[in-house]
């Protein structure tokens, strides 16, 4: 009965989404405030119904629901109950439902928090976001039930793909949906004021918040996916330029020119054309990535459809939505106001270089990641485009903004002074090239990129802040002073600052990888083996049972100079209802780096193939990831980024009246 009426909510959702993407911009154009007003309740409803069928559907996988084609394919009785949960957003009808279940919570956040804004605004804006909305559930509907019965209902179901079964698919998708997804409302911002024909720092001021929300959440999920395929899949790696993972960075990308320029938007009124392209840009690519993954033109061990049917299905929302906002772009854009002025050296000129950057990047990554489908396409030839295309083209690129986040973040809006700038900097820089310089003499023959590459963190790290200590240490100032300096400078500054010392800590990570070192060796159990400053030792290998697998463990001991440091316990897990063998990495922590020990394949003599590494440093890639994401929720409590809590006028104090002279 509970699956039963989640589809049916699912189908009162899609009327609600109807109403909303009709009846507010009518009501809009025709002045009619009660029509404009049904698109709060619409959008508010919408979520409402939309919750209530995914929480019928984690009921369904909860209770092994075995009348249901997701739950048989994704599931069993014997599967931990939080791999249940993650079943339900582990395969494609359950990861759309996903996907319109957050749509619709960012709708209804801004129904519900948008109070400051104007009605004409919200009421576009929340149309918009019906017509996608709409066209999600839709297609969910017709190509994708995830309520979709099987009869005869089975006694077990076929588990869930053993490569999803971790705790970091629980965390990962929502994450990456909350970014991905979380630009949609952007999106629907930008086609309501294109709509509307006006454009100001109002609405900068007004959707830097959810572009903020959106950022920051990409950047967890794209972390999390990470170090998921980095400890899940056995390859010892962090990044592998997957298409499908190419699919993600590139709406980051995009996302993070958007929110430097709205920043400028903001501040100067400036930007706006740009800054209304960068938002169409930034859910296009999101949407791209959707298609990328659901239509089954790549093959990813992120891909789940392969159905052509949901490919074309997406493939006409791409065109709806791309071609219709572009259209409307090219027709609305060129009669909106010239904003603010600025001079080339200043901040804002610094934040259109690193667009320009940025964007640039955005581009080789996507003609990288579909120069191959096209070329197959047209002329039926096979090619493979990976890390050595990216890391000459995407590189030389990135380090120029690398290079000038620092001084752009130094130099003050609408006229700046590039010498003083350059001063404020003296420290950092000179504290990056004495590192760089220093650990290249002293490391001789090693890798000159890694030390030129930590120099860089380091400087990044310290120039991150270097804007920030002229406001707050003065000369005869006490610690309390300082300190009360600290606390008022504004939110948004520290976590500008804060998150771009993420970016620093990232590239402390990526640049040590140089100094790593990889074995892959055949070994039998109670050998030893040598692995950079650590001495591995396997001493057993131990058949064991699970929940729905059974392994190979081997607890491996980890020594430094004799002494025990650590014990991992790599394994291997064979899944029989899937016929699929896994790797279970073991890795050890010591302090920011990392040992990994990986299992292969076993010979007849009795030995196993083991994949053995030492990655110095190598979790600063994630730790800088989440400092990156902290410096933009530190911005986003920023009380004038604050969502829906205007503030308040102050009430007018009762005035006593003023005394009489005497006569």
């Amino acid at each position: 009965m509970i699956v039963e009426t989640g589809h049916f909510a699912l189908v009162l959702a899609l009327a609600l989404a109807l109403v909303q993407s009709v009846l507010p911009i009518w009501g809009t154009r025709r002045g009619d405030v009660g029509l404009a007003a049904m698109a709060v309740p619409a959008a508010c409803g919408q979520f409402a119904l939309v919750a209530y069928a995914f929480a019928a559907l984690v009921h369904a996988q909860a209770v092994s629901d075995f009348s249901l084609t997701t739950v048989v394919e994704n599931s069993m009785t014997t599967q931990p109950l939080i791999y249940k949960i993650a079943g339900v957003w582990g395969n494609h009808e359950g990861s759309m439902l996903l996907w319109v279940l957050i749509l619709a919570v960012f709708g209804a956040a801004v129904a519900l928090f948008g109070r400051g804004m104007a009605d004409d605004l919200r009421a576009n804006t929340l149309a918009v976001q019906g017509w996608i909305a709409s066209a999600f559930l839709l297609f969910i509907l017709l190509t994708s039930n995830p309520f979709a019965r099987r009869f005869p209902a089975p006694l077990e179901g076929h588990d869930l793909n053993p490569v999803l079964q971790d705790l970091g698919l629980s965390i990962h998708p929502p994450l990456l949906y909350l970014g991905y997804v979380g630009f949609s409302i952007v999106f629907s911002f930008a086609a309501a004021a294109l709509i509307s024909g006006r454009l100001d720092a109002a609405w900068a001021r007004y959707v830097r918040p959810w572009i903020l929300i959106a950022w920051c959440f990409l950047t967890l999920g794209i972390a999390m996916g990470s170090y998921w395929a980095y400890y899940t899949l056995g390859w010892g790696g962090f990044w592998f330029w997957d298409p499908v993972e190419n699919a993600s960075l590139m709406p980051w990308l995009a996302g993070t020119a958007l929110l430097h320029s709205a920043a400028v938007m903001e501040k100067r009124e400036a930007l706006k054309i740009w800054t209304l392209f960068l938002a169409i840009l930034t859910f296009s690519l999101s949407l791209l990535g959707t298609f990328l993954v659901r239509s089954g033109v790549l093959t990813s061990v992120h891909s789940f459809a392969n159905d052509p049917r949901r490919g074309i299905f997406i493939l006409g929302i791409l065109v709806l939505f791309i071609g219709g906002s572009l259209a409307l772009y090219a027709w609305r854009a060129p009669a909106l106001r010239q904003g603010g002025l600025f001079a080339p050296v200043s901040r804002e000129g610094a934040l259109v270089f690193n667009n320009l950057l940025l964007t640039t990047c955005c581009a080789t990554v996507l003609t990288g990641t579909l120069y191959p489908l096209a070329l197959e396409s047209l002329t039926g030839e096979k090619i493979s485009v990976g890390a050595p295309f990216f890391n000459l083209t995407f590189g030389p690129i990135f380090v120029p903004i690398l290079l000038a986040m620092p001084l752009g973040q130094s130099l003050a809006w609408k006229r700046g002074d590039l010498v003083g700038a350059a001063q404020r900097l003296t420290v950092a820089a000179g504290l990056g090239l004495a590192l760089a310089v220093g650990l290249a003499a002293t490391l001789r023959g090693g890798p000159v990129m890694t030390a030129i590459g930590l120099g860089l963190a380091l400087y990044l790290v310290v120039g991150a802040f270097a804007d920030l200590v002229p406001r707050i240490v003065g000369r005869g100032l006490s610690a309390r002073a300082m300190l009360a300096r600290a606390l008022g400078l504004p939110r948004s500054a520290w976590g500008t600052a804060i998150a771009h010392a993420g970016v620093g800590v990232t590239l402390l990570g990526l640049a040590a990888t140089g100094w790593g070192v990889e074995r892959i060796v055949a070994i039998r159990a109670g050998q030893s083996v040598d692995l950079g400053p650590y001495t591995v030792s396997v001493l057993d290998f131990t058949s064991r049972p699970g929940l729905n697998f059974s392994e190979l463990a081997a607890p491996v001991e980890i020594r430094r100079g004799g002494l025990l440091v650590a014990t991992v316990h790599p394994a291997k897990r064979s899944f029989p209802v899937r016929q699929a063998t896994i790797a279970q990495a073991g890795i050890a922590t010591l302090g920011l780096g990392q040992v990994y020990v990986s299992l292969g394949d076993g010979h007849a003599d009795g030995t196993l193939d083991v994949r053995l590494y030492w990655k110095p440093l190598v979790t600063a890639i994630w730790i800088g990831a989440l400092i990156m994401a902290l410096g933009g929720f530190v911005s986003l409590s920023d009380r004038r980024l604050r969502i829906g809590f205007a503030r308040k006028p102050a009430r007018p104090r009762a005035v006593a009246p003023a005394p009489q002279a005497a006569e």
